[in-house]
C-alpha cells in the first residue's frame, strides 16, 4: 500500500456509456464528500478471486458510513469480456458493492493501470489518498478507510495465513498458459477454465489425485498448501472444458 500524493492526483472520470451493476449509473455512486475505493478485478483471475472477500467486506461495513466501492470488471481472458458473464459472474459471487464494466479497458487506460487486482482509494474531494498493486496491504486499506471516514476500525482478520501483516512469501512458478504438466513452486495452483465438464488434477505422478468439476467461465482452485510447496502436477481437461491458463499464487515461506 502505498500513500500518494494528497492534492496532485485526481480520480478520472468513468465514461458515461459504459454499463453498471448494482448502480444507476456513475452519478449515483459519485456523491461530494464520500470516499470511493476502486477496485479493478476479473472474475477468471486468481488474485482477484482472492482480494474479493475484503472487498465485499468493506463495503458491507462501510458503505453506510458513506464509501462507495466500485468494482471496475477489466478482462484478462476471453471468458470474462461478455457482458452476460460478468452479469451471470456478479450474482454468483453475491457481488453487492457496484461494478462498472470495461470490457474495452477505456476505464483501465485511464487509470493508466497495470494489472490485477489494483485499488485506488480517494478522499471525499476525489483526490488519491492510498493505492496499492497485487494482492496484500488489506489492514492498511481499512485503516485508511477508517481514517476517511473518521471511524475507529477494526480490520478484518485475515482470510488466510498468507494474507497476515509480515507474512513471509516465497517467489513461485510463474503463470503458464493452457493445460500445465510440469513441475512448480507454490502455495497453491489455479486454472482458468470455460464450458462445462471435469478437470483431472494429478499430483507427484499420482501420489495424489483430485478432480473438479467445471459449471461456468472462472478461476478455479485447483491445489492448496499450507505453505510454499515443490511439486509435479498435471492437468488433464475433459471433453467440454477449456484451459486458458494455470496460475501458481505464493505460499508461507
Amino acid at each position: 500500500m502505498a500513500r500518494a500524493p494528497v492534492d496532485t492526483i485526481a480520480a478520472p472520470l468513468f465514461p458515461a456509456a459504459l454499463p453498471w451493476l448494482n448502480a444507476r449509473g456513475a452519478k449515483s455512486v459519485l456523491q461530494r464528500g464520500s470516499p470511493m475505493l476502486v477496485e479493478f478485478w476479473d472474475f477468471c483471475r486468481a488474485n482477484s478471486m482472492r482480494t474479493l472477500p475484503y472487498v465485499k467486506t468493506w463495503h458491507e461495513r462501510y458503505a453506510g458510513a458513506g464509501l462507495r466501492v466500485v468494482g471496475v470488471h477489466c478482462p484478462g481472458f476471453e471468458p470474462s469480456r461478455p457482458q452476460d458473464a460478468v452479469r451471470a459472474a456478479v450474482e454468483r459471487l453475491g457481488i453487492r458493492h457496484a461494478v462498472l464494466i470495461d470490457s474495452e479497458l477505456e476505464v483501465w487506460r485511464d487509470y493508466e493501470n497495470a494489472g490485477w487486482p489494483a485499488r485506488y482509494l480517494f478522499d471525499g474531494g476525489a483526490r488519491l489518498v492510498h493505492y496499492h498493486y497485487g494482492e496484500g496491504a488489506y489492514e492498511e486499506t481499512e485503516l485508511a478507510i477508517g481514517e476517511l471516514l473518521e471511524l475507529d476500525v477494526q480490520p478484518l482478520a485475515p482470510v488466510r495465513a498468507e494474507d497476515a501483516p509480515g507474512a513471509a512469501l516465497v517467489p513461485h512458478t510463474e503463470e503458464q498458459p493452457g493445460a500445465y504438466r510440469g513441475g512448480y513452486e507454490a502455495g497453491s495452483v489455479w486454472a482458468v477454465l470455460e464450458g462445462a465438464g471435469s478437470v483431472e488434477v494429478v499430483l507427484d505422478e499420482g501420489d495424489a489425485r483430485a478432480r473438479v468439476q467445471v459449471t461456468h467461465p472462472g478461476a478455479y482452485a485447483l491445489v492448496e498448501h499450507e505453505r510454499h510447496t515443490a511439486g509435479v502436477v498435471e492437468i488433464s481437461p475433459g471433453e467440454g472444458v477449456r484451459c486458458h491458463a494455470t496460475c501458481f499464487l505464493p505460499g508461507l515461506a
